[in-house]
């Protein structure tokens, strides 16, 4: 039953990353007419549909363990099945290795949800070769006990991937640390007097950045400009992702507005 629920979801997961492949090399098309921000969303949307086929994997695995309990039936060679589990360990760690320098590189939305997977099925794997032992040396009822925990960690796996995606679909903001870090770095630049109104998004590997300074009403708008590009550079040069968009408010304003 183990066996028959990691087939399965490899089944899936050969679906689901072929998808996140079309995604990727959509979502890296530059910005155009219709889409000023780019196409990063298509890595989330891309997410929200494996989260999907991790859903009905899950909820397969669930259903055929609990027959297999209620009619349980001998196992067949689990030693073949060991040694099988045991390459499909070793290649699911080779690819993780490889996911992991591909998202440290590209901040992919949508291989960081398929790593998520990818990092579910190498403990479900390990499982797997547990029952299998135990089935091999005469435990074999516990098998479909295993495929019912595989489901569990399985829908799991399937909200944790959706939750991310939809966080992105739904602009959430960037972690409070970072947003802290954009606004420190606002106020160390010569001229400014404050920031406020940051407001942040992320579309695939790129992180929209806004934000509000208060500088000296008596500035020359020549020089406001001057200090709102500093202000952008020095936040893109600690954060490559991210696109900035400073907007100055004379500090008089600012004032009277909170007055």
């Amino acid at each position: 039953m183990s066996l028959l629920a990691g087939l399965t979801d490899s089944l899936l997961d050969g679906a689901a990353s072929f998808l996140n492949l079309l995604a990727v090399h959509y979502a890296l098309r530059p910005a155009d007419d219709d889409h000023r921000y780019g196409h990063g969303k298509a890595e989330a949307l891309s997410g929200m549909a494996q989260a999907l086929f991790i859903t009905v994997s899950g909820v397969l695995i669930a259903v055929q363990a609990v027959e297999r309990i209620q009619n349980p039936e001998p196992l067949g060679a689990p030693l073949l099945g060991m040694v099988v589990m045991v390459v499909s360990i070793a290649l699911t760690i080779a690819l993780l290795t490889l996911q992991y320098r591909v998202i440290k590189a590209t901040g992919s939305a949508a291989i960081r949800a398929d790593s998520l997977h990818y990092r579910s099925d190498l403990l479900l794997n390990a499982s797997i070769l547990v029952a299998l032992t135990l089935a091999y040396f005469g435990w074999q009822q516990l098998d479909a006990y295993f495929g019912l925990g595989i489901a569990v960690y399985i829908l799991w796996s399937a909200f944790q991937i959706a939750r991310e995606t939809i966080s992105v679909l739904m602009d959430a903001e960037l972690p409070a640390d970072v947003s802290t870090q954009m606004l420190a770095l606002a106020c160390e630049v010569p001229g400014v007097l404050g920031a406020h109104d940051l407001r942040t998004r992320i579309s695939g590997n790129h992180w929209f950045v806004q934000l509000h300074l208060e500088l000296p009403g008596s500035l020359t708008l020549s020089v406001a400009h001057a200090i709102c590009d500093q202000v952008a550079d020095a936040i893109h040069k600690q954060f490559p992702k991210a696109e900035v968009l400073v907007h100055a408010d004379p500090q008089e304003v600012v004032k009277q507005a909170s007055a």
